[in-house]
């Protein structure tokens, strides 16, 4: 994958939207950099600014594009967005 599509998604080890997103990145075949904010507290407040004050996980980002929670990358699949970001 491109550099500047690269798929982050902050995460937390008890969020089932978290899990849930993964599952649809997987089933795309897309690959992406598991941030666990939970094992790291910077890494938290790094999210935070990234994604505008948004403290909620997962928070996914594609290159420098904040896509949002789990409903939105759904809302991408519904739309047909996600196979672009297949490998």
């Amino acid at each position: 994958m491109k550099k500047n599509n690269q798929v982050v998604i902050y995460t937390s080890s008890l969020c089932g939207f978290c899990y849930k997103a993964k599952a649809l990145l997987k089933q795309y075949n897309i690959d992406f950099n598991e941030v666990k904010i939970d094992i790291d507290y910077n890494k938290r407040e790094e999210m935070v600014l990234k994604a505008s004050g948004k403290t909620s996980v997962p928070q996914i980002f594609i290159g420098s594009k904040h896509i949002g929670g789990c409903d939105d990358l759904y809302e991408l699949e519904k739309n047909s967005k996600l196979e672009i970001f297949n490998n």
